[in-house]
């Protein structure tokens, strides 16, 4: 072990790790800038060379970022995203049932639009079910904030590390992997979470009625359509190309290009090019260019080898394995963060031999360290910017120690319905 590389680790890891922590008291600092940081001085320690850094950056995981951002914009801005939920939310009729309609809503969505989206649409709605609970505000903000980690789940396309695990793992079909075997207990899981926070928060069930148009919300028709469009082919083409790659047929195996192209061929035909470009989360995008050279440092300065060494221990693909991962993707996601820790357990995996046949493998790791996610406020990008909305706008928040009591509760209860799923 060269001791010079071993602590040139330690500070870029405490440098990630102070910069996540402290954030809770420096909320305006955006993740990304801290993650660039670290990268800059990963570079500066010599942990990678400025010569190889741009080797390091993934194109295909930065072009999916830029194209599922760009068509989310579109849906967004169009109204075809407050339309979807408007929609449903207006056909409610007592509590119980719009809070499971809403869980399963905000979950869906997640899984085709990208969680951190729907984090960003998701407050006024989840103000709106508050006030028509009578002011249970906290019980809607965590069913938010849940039900978007735990819809992430079931497809690669639902959230940062999965698109890095589909991207990254060799998995020849991952849309059909994802889904044949995480849709089932991702949706059983959508429906009891706000079972737990009705009975956490004794919510009776009571008649209600939301007064909402759908059509009120569209604020384009023009781009409605398109969104919806170019969101319909834009999945049906993830999937028949994962068909084709099962079939061992030809197809892309540069899988962003699919939804990168999609977005590029309508933006032409929208209205307002420039507005739609402004909404991609480009911090998201600086965030993943500067976690691909930070990894890289911290994984080859070794200084998390002995808390990785636990996964060496045995078959990763038998049982003990599997739970062994669960349990280091649940504590290290709370350590340095769920995406991060994702790219090191890849690096990780993929060196002791797992392969894209593996599929149990990297679905348990998708699965348990998106799920970990849910646990604190801070355990997940999205939970940040559903709070950052609701405080900025709506002057309503959650305590960080009731969100985790909540969510350490529901995170239990998820792996318990997962688990079976994974280990069969």
């Amino acid at each position: 072990m060269n001791t010079a590389s071993y602590f040139s680790g330690l500070v870029v890891l405490a440098l990630l790790l102070g910069g996540v922590v402290l954030r809770s008291r420096f909320p305006k600092v955006p993740i990304w800038s801290i993650m660039i940081l670290s990268a800059s001085i990963t570079l500066l320690l010599g942990l990678v060379g400025m010569d190889e850094a741009i080797q390091l950056i993934d194109l295909d995981v930065i072009m999916l970022l830029i194209g599922m951002f760009a068509l989310v914009g579109m849906a967004e801005h169009s109204g075809l995203l407050d339309f979807i939920s408007s929609y449903f939310l207006s056909k409610m009729r007592n509590t119980r049932t719009m809070l499971i309609t809403a869980s399963l809503l905000f979950g869906f969505m997640s899984a085709f639009f990208v969680n951190d989206t729907v984090a960003l649409m998701g407050p006024p709605i989840a103000v709106l079910i508050g006030k028509s609970l009578g002011g249970r505000y906290e019980a809607s903000i965590l069913i938010l904030c849940l039900s978007i980690t735990i819809g992430s789940v079931m497809t690669p396309i639902g959230n940062p590390q999965n698109i890095l695990i589909a991207l990254q793992s060799g998995m020849k079909s991952p849309f059909i992997e994802f889904l044949t075997r995480l849709a089932a207990p991702t949706i059983l899981s959508l429906i009891i979470t706000p079972l737990i926070i009705t009975k956490l928060y004794k919510i009776p069930k009571e008649d209600v009625v939301v007064p909402i148009d759908p059509w009120e919300t569209v604020r384009s028709r023009k781009e409605f359509y398109l969104a919806s469009f170019g969101g319909g082919v834009t999945v049906a083409a993830l999937i028949v190309n994962d068909i084709l790659a099962a079939l061992g047929q030809p197809h892309i195996t540069s899988r962003g290009l699919i939804p990168f192209v999609s977005a590029a061929a309508l933006w032409i035909f929208t209205d307002t090019p420039r507005e739609i470009l402004s909404r991609v989360d480009f911090g998201t995008i600086l965030f993943f260019l500067g976690m691909f050279i930070t990894v890289e440092g911290v994984w080859r300065s070794q200084v998390l080898s002995p808390l990785f060494s636990m996964m060496n221990s045995g078959n990763p693909a038998g049982p003990m394995g599997l739970l062994q991962l669960t349990f280091i993707s649940l504590v290290m996601s709370q350590l340095i963060s769920n995406v991060p820790f994702a790219k090191l357990a890849i690096q990780q995996l993929r060196e002791m031999g797992v392969g894209g046949h593996d599929v149990e493998v990297w679905l348990t790791l998708a699965t348990s360290s998106t799920l970990a996610g849910g646990i604190t406020v801070l355990g997940a990008a999205s939970n940040v910017i559903v709070l950052e909305v609701l405080e900025s706008r709506y002057g309503q928040t959650i305590p960080y120690l009731r969100f985790a009591k909540v969510g350490l509760i529901v995170t239990a209860v998820s792996l318990c319905i997962y688990l079976p799923f994974l280990l069969a």
